[in-house]
């Protein structure tokens, strides 16, 4: 066996075995899932009980605001002032102040809440709802037109999407997914990368690779290093897929019992012991089912291997990278005037595909898909959206040149910084040791 090989067998079985590596997972998908369902359940659930004044003086506007089991609407007149100065005595949330005026026009920029706490937008968006409901009314009977004809003939208009093949896509997973395998990227490369610094410091500080020098390269090290946690970091994310996917399986076969039936018709049969007639069966498809559906839609051995490939090119140019540095200091304090150069591309990546996923064929999206230092990220964010084969190979022929550079540049600092001590390093003092001849 290679001297590479020993390295990444042990950079590799030294890890996997960590009982943090194990407990991380086996919860990382659940952790993941209850963290997205936390954030939806919160946002969902508002058990803020608020009392809102309206001051009407406009009078049009009277029993208008409905109340809900959140909010209560008190119809008070008075003085405003008076209103606001005992407003913490009666416990009101806030004084909705609807001035009188001669016209709707002067009406709609005229209206004023207040309140001791920032208002929700929600509740913002409620009360903005029903003035402009009564106000469109009143301008409807002014123009003599009949508001229920108006509401008869709206129309809510659904677009199906589907490829030039006829198959069926869906914008918001492939969003999802796309944004998913960026941020996962981004926190990998984050994680792994760091793991290698901290590697690399903890062999130099103890001593430790004088020994190891000895025996191998420093460029045998580094790369055995670097490939050993990627190996891990490989590991960790393949497990994860089994679960999740193993996860999901039986959380839609609790939500679908019958994939050809929908989940009316399964209740109906629960509950009878016999089928619906053929016609009377609920065409309509349940959450369930669409979910189902849009994910039987999705191209995964496309989207896994695009995220493998990228994941491995952009953590090996970054792994490179951060052993450098990690050769280079002798103390965690010293890394960070050198972590900053190094990092502002992953988190200019990360910022660029909230517009990335808006416009993915944007010039942003295509250039920042193309430069290895950002192609990772980005161009995953892409790829479930729809992307040209030529520039995803081109991407890729880029993120491997980029990581030949980066790694024969991380090798000539590292062959000289694994061996000082004692020495506050520059970035000039880096630039020597890359000129440096063997």
């Amino acid at each position: 066996m290679s001297k590479i090989a020993l390295i990444i067998r042990r950079e590799y079985v030294t890890r996997v075995r960590k009982k943090s590596f194990i407990i991380m997972t086996i919860l990382g998908p659940l952790l993941m899932g209850a963290m997205i369902a936390g954030v939806a359940f919160l946002s969902a659930v508002d058990n803020e009980q608020r009392r809102i004044v309206v001051v009407d003086e406009s009078h049009l506007f009277s029993q208008k605001f409905k109340n809900d089991e959140n909010t209560t609407f008190l119809y008070l007149d008075g003085p405003v002032d008076s209103l606001r100065s005992r407003s913490k005595k009666e416990g009101y949330f806030g004084i909705l102040l609807i001035p009188a005026s001669e016209n709707m026009a002067s009406l709609e920029k005229a209206v004023t809440l207040y309140s001791e706490k920032q208002p929700s937008f929600t509740l913002i968006q409620k009360i903005q709802f029903t003035m402009e409901k009564e106000i469109n009314t009143s301008k409807y009977s002014d123009a003599g037109i009949d508001p229920k004809k108006l509401e008869s003939i709206k129309t809510d208009v659904r677009i199906q999407t589907r490829d030039l093949e006829n198959n069926k896509t869906s914008t918001p997973l492939t969003t999802i997914i796309g944004f998913a395998g960026g941020l996962l990227i981004y926190l990998f490369t984050f994680l792994y990368g760091a793991q290698v610094m901290r590697g690399v410091m903890e062999e130099k500080m103890s001593r430790i690779v004088e020994v190891i020098i000895s025996s191998v390269k420093p460029m045998q090290l580094m790369m055995g290093k670097i490939i050993g946690v990627a190996l891990v970091g490989l590991t960790q994310f393949l497990l994860w897929v089994i679960l999740t996917t193993t996860i999901y399986s039986l959380v839609m076969s609790v939500a679908l019992k019958d994939p050809n039936k929908s989940a009316m018709e399964q209740m109906i049969k629960m509950r009878t012991g016999q089928d619906l007639p053929v016609d009377t069966k609920y065409k309509e498809m349940t959450p369930a089912e669409e979910i189902s559906d849009a994910v039987n839609q999705i191209n995964f051995p496309l989207i896994i291997g695009s995220f493998i490939f990228f994941f491995l090119g952009g953590y090996l140019l970054y792994a490179a990278l951060f052993a450098a540095i990690g050769s280079a200091v002798d103390s965690e304090t010293d890394t960070q005037q050198f972590m900053l150069p190094v990092t502002i591309p992953l988190i200019l990546a990360y910022v660029a595909s909230a517009n990335v996923i808006q416009n993915p064929d944007s010039p942003v999206g295509f250039w920042f898909s193309m430069i290895p230092f950002t192609s990772p990220i980005v161009m995953m964010v892409r790829i479930p959206l729809g992307v040209p084969w030529q520039q995803v190979v081109a991407s890729m022929g880029l993120l491997v040149l980029g990581f030949l550079f980066t790694t024969w540049l991380a090798s000539r600092i590292y062959r000289t910084g694994i061996l000082m001590y004692g020495k506050k390093v520059s970035y000039r003092e880096l630039g020597k040791w890359i000129r440096y001849k063997n």
